[in-house]
């Protein structure tokens, strides 16, 4: 199928940028997010992004460290995907993990000594088990890997007792997807330090509910879910009952990053960063200009060999993909009237 596409796909017109994955620095009013399979940043209110990560590789996932000295993040330039941590003072750069499949980023501890991240290399049917690898390096060692159990998008608590993750169900490979199948659907679960470790439920498997999210008291979790038909931003109290804080009617909620102090989250929404004021439940998309880039949406011809997703549109005449970080749309030329 991909094969074919890309016989069918050789030119494309590059599209509106496509900005994802942003985290707030702890210390800096910065935003660190994804464009174009690279890693820029921007000033919070928005403004002139720069690059900050650049390589014909992926990366994916940039998460400051708590002191805002460090940005990890993930990289296909050695295999499918591991885990690197920027020194941003000396551009010193260091790789964690060398696995053989994708190693999925999800969160510094509170005393930025660790680094969590989902891999589904060694479960059964490759579904995620998580584990914590030392940000100095060193062997990544098993935080929860619950044979059979998809489990995924780990939260270390502020007080690094407690461990929130999403669980069930296969939103971690297909986050992209709008679909209510039973196969969407996830949970989120606590895991509780102690011998043995415990577990608790504290968002039931209504819905996607993924991303989980700590508030600093460690007595509040934000997570997105999409359990009132659209994807938004919602909260719960442990021990209480979720509620919506956003109230979007349409589009996608993707990505979301709580700031170190719980003042905002912001999140990819529509292709776009936007950011949440988490006391006001207000939410803007962030104005962003990537410096050096085109004002407008430039033609540029390109033989494409790699694409991440493919449609195609209703009516059945065009195609759209997302390719080097860019949603790129198709209309495939009309066929030539045979001679003769």
């Amino acid at each position: 199928m991909r094969t074919l596409a890309f016989l069918l796909l050789s030119t494309l017109a590059w599209g509106e940028p496509y900005l994802t994955e942003p985290a707030v620095c702890p210390t800096r009013p910065e935003i660190a997010f994804v464009s174009g399979g690279d890693i820029w940043m921007v000033p919070a209110k928005g403004g002139e992004a720069h690059l900050l990560v650049s390589h014909p590789a992926d990366e994916s996932r940039p998460l400051y460290s708590p002191d805002g000295a460090q940005l990890a993040f993930v990289s296909t330039r050695t295999g499918n995907g591991d885990i690197y941590v920027l020194t941003l003072a000396s551009g010193a750069l260091k790789r964690l993990t060398f696995d053989d499949g994708m190693d999925q980023l999800d969160g510094w501890s509170r005393d930025g000594k660790w680094l969590y991240f989902s891999s589904g290399t060694h479960d059964v049917n490759r579904k995620n088990d998580i584990y914590r690898v030392s940000a100095e390096g060193g062997t990544p060692l098993a935080v929860s890997a619950d044979r059979f159990t998809n489990e995924f998008e780990a939260a270390p608590s502020p007080d690094g007792t407690t461990i929130a993750f999403a669980a069930r169900g296969i939103s971690d490979q297909q986050w992209w997807r709008r679909g209510y199948s039973h196969l969407d659907e996830s949970e989120i679960w606590l895991r509780k330090e102690g011998t043995p470790p415990s577990y608790e439920r504290v968002v039931d498997l209504h819905g996607r509910n993924v991303w989980p999210m700590w508030a600093p008291d460690g007595r509040q979790i934000y997570f997105m879910s999409d359990r009132s038909g659209q994807q938004n931003i919602w909260t719960t109290n442990l021990g209480g009952k979720p509620r919506q804080v956003t109230k979007f009617t349409e589009g996608r909620v993707l990505w979301p990053s709580i700031s170190y102090d719980g003042k905002s989250i912001v999140f990819e929404h529509d292709f776009k960063i936007w950011q949440l004021d988490t006391k006001s439940g207000e939410a803007y998309k962030v104005p962003i200009t990537l410096v050096g880039s085109a004002a407008g949406p430039g033609v540029t011809h390109m033989a494409l060999n790699q694409f991440t997703d493919l449609r195609l549109s209703p009516d059945g005449k065009k195609v759209a993909v997302i390719a080097h970080g860019h949603v790129l749309p198709r209309r495939p030329a009309k066929a030539e009237k045979p001679s003769g």
